[in-house]
């Protein structure tokens, strides 16, 4: 099965768990969703979007320039569709490193953004779950919220504590790459080259890191008000469906649907989100209220981003590849 045929499946799946979690109430309840409040979510994902963008100009430092502002917003789109239409979203920073290898931009220097991006992003969600875990001492969450707490902070101990002792065993990793690329016959020259890359690899995201600490704080900044903005679609969403849910639990059912998403390996987490949350939700808000509010909130954050970002795609990065093809043909 194609690639296609892979994301329609996912895209299936996504559509038929609010469908059975609802029933013939699901319908009723999308009904009540006010048009003005979609448009409103849809306006802070295209918020979102252009936080991102100015954030990737900023870890470009001096070659931040290179690319305008509408350039890096289209980037950013791209790189987002292409994130949710592979598996794990291995094509975003292939996308990311395509598209920016066209400003000039090396490829160890784009994946060094990517890198340092993501760091930022686990960070925060880190500092998050401390917060969180202050609300808790004067808050009483639930059973399930508790276990939720448990399970986000450990997946992210787990995968701080995974990039810190990679960084710090950097050398021993090189090393290690060198002698499995030996046991699996690869040519000598082909182990420089491939040592080569990853040496600038590390040597950009040394710079990334060398980059003002006035800059590097309003990167994290602008993360902040991404995610912040990013999670709180599904507190809103079940504000518009007539339901008051705290902001805390909206946030880490978000949190954990969107992670199950990931190691499922599906493109966009398709199918495995919408299980999660569903799993997650329905105890707290009603099945019928939680169907709803969970085909809504991945209308908003995930089959936008395919409508929005399909476009862009196709433009930014296979337009130029046909036109080279025509072009060679002819």
């Amino acid at each position: 099965m194609n690639r296609l045929g892979w994301l329609g499946l996912a895209v299936l799946l996504a559509l038929l768990v609010p469908a059975l979690l609802g029933g013939q109430a699901l319908l009723p309840r999308l009904q009540t969703f006010s048009p003005g409040l979609m448009a409103l979510l849809l306006g802070l994902i295209l918020l979102c979007w252009i936080i991102n963008a100015t954030r990737l100009r900023l870890l470009l430092g001096e070659q931040g320039a290179q690319v305008g502002r509408l350039r890096s917003l289209g980037v950013i789109m791209a790189t987002e569709f292409a994130i949710c239409t592979t598996p794990g979203g291995s094509g975003g920073p292939l996308t990311l490193m395509t598209l920016l290898a066209r400003e000039r931009i090396a490829p160890s220097r784009s994946g060094a953004v990517f890198a340092m991006d993501q760091l930022n992003d686990l960070v925060f969600f880190f500092c998050a779950l401390l917060v969180i875990a202050g609300y808790a001492l004067f808050h009483s969450l639930g059973h399930s919220q508790q276990h939720m707490l448990l399970g986000s902070a450990l997946l992210l101990c787990a995968a701080l504590a995974g990039i810190v002792l990679l960084w710090r065993y950097r050398r021993a990793l090189i090393r290690g790459n060198g002698c499995l690329l030996r046991r699996l016959g690869m040519a000598p020259a082909r182990q420089r080259r491939w040592a080569r890359k990853l040496l600038s690899f590390m040597r950009a995201l040394a710079d990334t890191w060398r980059l003002p600490k006035r800059t590097l704080a309003l990167v994290f900044t602008l993360t902040c008000a991404h995610w912040s903005l990013r999670y709180s679609v599904l507190y809103l969403v079940l504000k518009g469906l007539g339901v008051e849910l705290a902001w805390v639990p909206s946030f880490l059912v978000q949190m954990l649907a969107l992670s199950a998403g990931q190691f499922s390996l599906l493109p966009g987490g398709a199918g495995a989100a919408e299980l999660t949350s569903a799993t997650l939700l329905a105890p707290l808000v009603g099945s019928s209220t939680a169907a709803a509010a969970i085909l809504i909130w991945r209308a908003v954050t995930y089959y936008f981003y395919l409508l929005a970002g399909g476009p862009v795609f196709l433009y930014l990065l296979a337009r130029p590849l046909l036109l080279r093809r025509r072009r060679q043909a002819g």
